[in-house]
């Protein structure tokens, strides 16, 4: 149990589910295990919220009276803030960078139906993250004007004090791991934020555990943000040990982030046909196609055993761009008869 920092309970007192992938298993030649992060109880399922529990109980304490958080309309992250700032009675703003097109799907559906106030800019082609920065601010400025208190969730939750939730999902995944035999395994995770990996790591890292995780990139990855996120962690809670053997794939992000691509798709679709578990095209998709790269590029080995990290959920599907080129390629499923 971690008890570097208190937090509140979003999630079941039992464990997610760690569970063996048989059809896929058979097909790959490859021990494949999922951690099922996307079947969380609160707010349509999520890994965010890990991260959530502790920056909640943040927000909570200081007494504010709105979450802001910055990040892709897409993405769990946004939705999942949203609903736990409104099971706590917090306002909530959403502050995002694109191009909308009129639509209400997938995450952002669900980010006003729980509440949030969504801020999109349009994009000016400058850096994401200028943007996001600038707009923040302005709407910020506003707000306090207003007299409202904010507390502030960075990009994806991934700061000091949101590494926590997966610095304490790797002692359960341990334990798990152990309990099914699988000392040594390697974990895949996802990457976008660098949050869920650097907690990962360093809940490993403490423990002393034998698994070995290993992050795909789904989006460029900031490598001096990386090391800065480390070292300030690091120096926060006092970890004895270094990155040394941090590693993160970075050889299939494809297109850009959230952009609809066949390959990840097929990946998804496969998932769905052997298992009934459903991917998102946005992340755990595209690195679950990683995944299956490697193995066919025998980067995983036979016989290896692999935990892949779904911490993503289905609300992804129902976005436009993706849900189009799903429902064009399955239309064939589909029989009328008279």
């Amino acid at each position: 149990m971690n008890t570097l920092r208190p937090k509140l309970t979003l999630l079941d007192e039992h464990p997610t589910p760690l569970q063996y992938l048989s059809g896929l298993s058979q097909e790959l030649f490859r021990e494949l295990y999922i951690k099922r992060d996307d079947v969380t109880p609160f707010g349509g399922g999520g890994g965010m919220l890990r991260k959530l529990e502790y920056l909640l109980f943040d927000a909570v304490n200081s007494q504010s009276d709105t979450v802001v958080t910055v990040g892709d309309i897409r993405s769990d992250h946004c939705r999942l803030t949203a609903a736990a700032a409104a099971k706590y009675g917090l306002r909530s703003i959403v502050i995002s960078v694109g191009n909308y097109d009129g639509e209400l799907s997938g995450n952002l559906l669900l980010s006003s139906l729980f509440g949030a106030r969504t801020v999109i800019k349009k994009d000016d082609g400058r850096p994401e993250a200028v943007q996001l920065e600038e707009t923040a601010r302005a709407v910020m400025e506003q707000e306090i004007a207003q007299g409202h208190r904010l507390y502030f969730i960075p990009m994806g939750g991934s700061d000091a004090t949101g590494m926590l939730g997966y610095y304490d999902c790797a002692a359960e995944l341990d334990k798990q791991a152990q309990e099914q035999y699988l000392q040594g395994a390697t974990v895949y995770v996802p990457v976008t934020t660098l949050g869920t990996y650097v907690g990962l790591y360093c809940g490993l890292k403490a423990i002393g555990s034998s698994l070995k995780p290993v992050g795909i990139a789904v989006k460029p990855l900031d490598e001096d943000r990386l090391g800065d996120y480390f070292r300030q962690v690091k120096e926060t809670y006092g970890f004895d040990f270094d990155d040394s053997d941090m590693h993160i794939e970075t050889a299939y992000i494809r297109k850009g982030y959230g952009e609809p691509d066949r390959h990840v798709r097929d990946a998804v679709r496969l998932m769905a046909g052997h298992e009934g578990i459903l991917l998102d095209p946005t992340s755990s998709g595209k690195a679950f196609a990683a995944v299956l790269d490697m193995i066919k590029e025998k980067k995983i080995k036979l016989g290896r055993q692999v935990i892949f990290l779904h911490d993503g959920s289905m609300a992804g599907l129902y976005e436009k761009a993706h849900r189009l080129k799903l429902e064009k390629e399955l239309q064939d499923t589909i029989q009328i008869i008279p």
